[in-house]
């Protein structure tokens, strides 16, 4: 069941704490330095009964400018803001502030508590309230309903929460999600219990007992208990306010910024691909590699703002960037985020993160990169699935993957995949051998069929440039492949190849369908006459180069034909260069086992005597017959090798 937060905004000393505590009786204000300050310094919570009965939390957070990233860590993940703005004062920086944070974080829906109005008059009250609607016009606060309220008469308090349940009640469920994740807010430790996390659910469903990573570090824990509003309950689901005890973890391992999330789901990152959104009262231009913070989740990174599709950003402008973190942080397709400038610090945009997992980006590859982004920025889940797919290119994207970008639901990937947008745009290797959905790889179809005509070319160059062999070999073939394949996607695209009857496999060479070797009456006079050479050599052949300058041809020409005299079994090349007869080697051998039944054993030394050949020809040859398994050698001879 979906719990709803409603969260505090507004300059400092304007009574969000005040006003929190009179509408649920909690003092939100826990440490000693507030309650002397009379100033909130960290994220305060409490809960609420709404007149309907619905149950909210409440995220109050500090007002003033010091504290603005603590603020912008509790208004992650609220559902419905209260812009509260004292009546004394009016329209104040943190209220602007406030204000952009909340639409930059994508927070829909608010209303408007006019606080102290016991300590103004109605001309004034009046004059407040006309700077408001002016304040608040083309913003999404824009005709929200304006509440005069007063923390110390009550005024105003039973029309507020009427004002909250309507809007409540109103709000969509948050979609459906694989995998949890909960950015951790605040990090303390109770006796008899360790260590307590707390945050708003951002998605998922989390269960006692359930194994535990907290990312980005990468620590493994398991959640030992949960709480939500100081009651013990077995999970807690997507937009709860939940507090986790987690096991065998100290208090110091853990800090605001870290996000719970399962074992195998989410990879940590340091890029992410964003629209971003540059605030017309920004000041100045913001320039391509910016150094800027960066504020997702509950976590503020260093960042520099790599822009894809300008040099620079005007006040007011929207682009497409890569942002490049200096910590690694877990972002998904969808999460809004928060930048503010360096020095000094204000908040100057924000947007919504389009990859959380991308590549670097090159200067080259920008056009296509800004197409694709822009694509992903105006669709639904398919069509920013379809575009992820064809960012990867030959890599390709498991499910994993995917959902490691995206989080859907089971439920929508089983719409996705039977989508005919999906099946016509995509390519799912693996599928044929009945291989489980995790198992399985899906690549842009546009990429796969690059792909298989890449093959095709390199094939016919290979036969055209090596007109005397009989293939390409496997591995040659795929590092001739522009595109780069991955191992798998090139193994499957071959396979689709030999199946749609255009290659041909023999051994581990690959050659267009039908092809053959096809020896002019030059080509067969000069390998006869290798085979002549080399059939006359006995054990001590010439090298390819003496044989070439014999004949006149070139070396590689030589090398081509002898290669060619191996595949019609009448040489064999015992190593690089060094080809004998397969008749001579065969006598050579049934020798050699003569020898070794009679005497057991042979020395380098006593087969220099049984062939009188030179340390040129003797090593390679004991080594073939080492390697082909007829001896073996025991330190410095060999013994005949037992079948």
């Amino acid at each position: 069941m979906r719990e709803i937060i409603v969260g505090t905004a507004g300059h400092i000393d304007h009574g969000k704490t005040a006003l929190v505590e009179a509408l649920t009786g909690i003092n939100t204000d826990r440490l000693k330095e507030e309650k002397l300050r009379g100033i909130t310094i960290e994220l305060g919570f409490a809960h609420l009964t709404l007149p309907s009965g619905l149950l909210v939390g409440v995220v109050d957070v500090p007002g003033h400018e010091r504290f603005v990233k603590t603020m912008v860590a509790g208004a992650t993940g609220i559902d419905v803001v209260i812009l509260v703005v004292a009546a004394d004062e009016g329209v104040m920086p943190q209220t602007r502030e406030h204000l952009d944070i909340c639409r930059l974080l994508r927070v829909k829906r608010g209303v408007v508590a006019l606080t102290k109005v016991d300590l103004v008059d109605e001309e004034w009250l009046q004059l407040v309230e006309e700077d408001l609607g002016d304040f608040l016009r083309g913003t999404f606060l824009e005709g929200a309903p304006l509440v005069r309220t007063s923390a110390v008469t009550g005024e105003g308090l039973e029309e507020l929460l009427v004002q909250l349940d309507a809007l409540c009640q109103g709000l969509e469920p948050r979609p459906m999600a694989r995998f949890f994740r909960l950015p951790v807010d605040r990090v303390f430790s109770m006796r008899g219990f360790g260590t307590v996390v707390t945050g708003t659910l951002m998605q998922g469903r989390i269960s006692e007992g359930d194994p535990v990573i907290i990312a980005p570090k990468g620590i493994r824990t398991r959640v030992r208990g949960i709480q939500v509003h100081n009651r013990s309950v077995s999970e807690s689901f997507a937009g709860t306010r939940t507090a986790v005890n987690l096991q065998a973890v100290e208090k110091e391992e853990v800090e605001r910024g870290d996000v719970l999330i399962p074992p195998d789901s989410f990879l940590p990152t340091h890029m992410v691909d964003v629209r971003l959104e540059y605030l017309p009262h920004a000041g100045r231009p913001l320039k391509n590699r910016t150094r800027v913070r960066f504020h997702t989740g509950t976590s503020e990174i260093l960042a520099r703002v790599v822009l894809l599709d300008r040099e620079e950003l005007e006040p007011g402008g929207e682009a497409l960037a890569q942002l490049r973190l200096e910590k690694p942080t877990v972002a998904v397709h969808g999460d809004p985020f928060v930048i503010r400038s360096y020095s000094p610090i204000r908040t100057i945009g924000g947007g919504v993160v389009l990859d959380g997992l991308p590549r670097k980006h090159r200067r080259p590859s920008f056009p296509q990169v800004v197409r694709r982004l822009e694509a992903m920025g105006t669709g639904d889940s398919l069509r920013v699935v379809l575009q992820m797919i064809e960012g990867a290119q030959l890599e390709g994207l498991s499910l994993l993957d995917l959902d490691r970008r995206l989080n859907l639901s089971p439920e929508r990937w089983e719409e996705i995949l039977e989508d005919a947008r999906f099946l016509d745009g995509v390519v799912t290797v693996g599928n044929e051998g009945g291989a489980s959905r995790e198992d399985l790889i899906f690549v842009s179809k546009e990429w796969f069929q690059r792909l298989t005509r890449e093959i095709v070319d390199q094939v016919e160059a290979y036969h055209a440039s090596h007109p005397l062999e009989p293939g390409v070999p496997r591995d040659d073939l795929r590092g001739r492949c522009p595109s780069r394949p991955s191992p798998r996607i090139f193994a499957f695209a071959l396979q689709t190849l030999q199946k749609g009857g255009l290659l041909e496999v023999e051994g581990d060479r690959w050659r267009r369908k039908g092809h053959r070797i096809d020896l002019g009456e030059d080509e067969r006079h000069q390998l006869e006459e290798i085979d002549r050479i080399f059939q006359t050599s006995g054990l001590q052949p010439p090298s390819l180069k003496a044989v070439g300058e014999e004949l006149g041809l070139e070396e590689k020409q030589v090398k081509d034909l002898a290669e060619l005299l191996v595949r019609q079994g009448r040489l064999r090349k015992v190593k690089e260069g060094l080809y004998f007869s397969i008749e001579e080697l065969e006598r050579l051998r049934e020798r050699m086992v003569r020898f070794l039944k009679e005497k057991g054993e042979i020395f380098p030394l006593d087969f220099k005597e049984m062939t009188g050949l030179s340390r040129k020809y003797m090593i390679p040859l004991l080594e073939y017959f080492d390697r082909i398994r007829v001896t073996m050698r025991v330190g410095d001879k060999r013994v005949l090798r037992r079948e």
